[in-house]
């Protein structure tokens, strides 16, 4: 079975911290294919097995391991632990996170290289890990290196870029966030203080320049053409069509990143599920 047949069409990102296995119950039990692990998971993949052990049939993804933070050797002794209890519903997301928190960050591309020779070296397959690629290089790496990969805060566009870039196998899994929230004016508020620590990190600024935003659309918070673009908000339907945009663009599977993290999360999940089901 491929990946994007064991993801399923459509996921949810949230942070590490932010579900447990009730919520993942609730989770599956609302169709969703995946969860993605946010917020840098450690490599002891202890969250990502209590959430196959309290499930039945829904696929946990890290979302991303922080190469800069998280052991090599530690990650693929957890994989291996995982694989043999829940055989096919791990997938490894890694990335490099952003140099504001990382001191040490320096030339990701080459540092994302030698982590995945550990990994290779200790028997993990590439096949079953997915790199966070935002810019060509780290592309190029994920094509030759991995199932494909899981870019976070791009608009479709992007997603269509990706897919060129990769090919028509490998595996495209985008990231959406959305607000349920029909005023536009409180939807923002919402988008824009989710948007707030992105717009100050030069690897998440230079993409979205790389999408055709200006320097004018990132400064003082965002404009709302920026906003809009990002974070989808509206009724259920507005935010199904932004999950459709990238499916149409080329995605194998999109997971939805819910804000407020602190709002009526499931409420929001049940409507897009619906209106995607409709």
């Amino acid at each position: 079975m491929s990946w994007s047949q064991r993801l399923g069409t459509v996921g949810v990102w949230r942070g590490v911290r932010l579900v447990d296995p009730a919520m993942a119950r609730t989770i599956e039990g609302l169709g969703y294919g995946t969860i993605w692990q946010g917020s840098s998971p450690g490599s002891d993949l202890r969250p990502a097995e209590a959430l196959l052990d309290g499930t039945d049939t829904i696929t946990v993804a890290t979302g991303i391991v922080n190469i800069w933070a998280s052991d090599p050797a530690e990650l693929a002794d957890s994989y291996h632990r995982i694989q043999a209890r829940h055989p096919g519903r791990l997938l490894l997301g890694i990335g490099s996170g952003h140099r504001e928190a990382n001191a040490a960050r320096t030339r990701p591309v080459e540092a994302m290289a030698r982590y995945l020779d550990v990994l290779d070296e200790r028997g993990v397959p590439a096949g079953d890990r997915v790199l966070s690629a935002l810019g060509p290089r780290m592309l190029a790496l994920a094509a030759q290196r991995s199932a494909g990969t899981h870019p976070y805060l791009t608009v479709p566009a992007q997603t269509r870029e990706a897919r060129a870039a990769l090919g028509p196998d490998a595996l495209v899994a985008p990231e959406q966030t959305v607000v349920l929230d029909t005023d536009a004016d409180t939807a923002r508020r919402s988008a824009r203080a989710f948007l707030a620590v992105y717009l100050n990190l030069v690897n998440y600024t230079g993409n979205m320049l790389r999408a055709g935003f200006t320097a004018e659309d990132i400064a003082g918070g965002g404009s709302d053409a920026l906003v809009d673009r990002l974070v989808a908000h509206g009724d259920a339907t507005v935010l199904a069509a932004a999950v459709r945009a990238h499916l149409d663009a080329g995605a194998d599977h999109v997971c939805v990143q819910v804000q407020p993290a602190d709002g009526d999360v499931v409420r929001a999940l049940r409507a897009i599920a619906e209106s995607l089901s409709s």
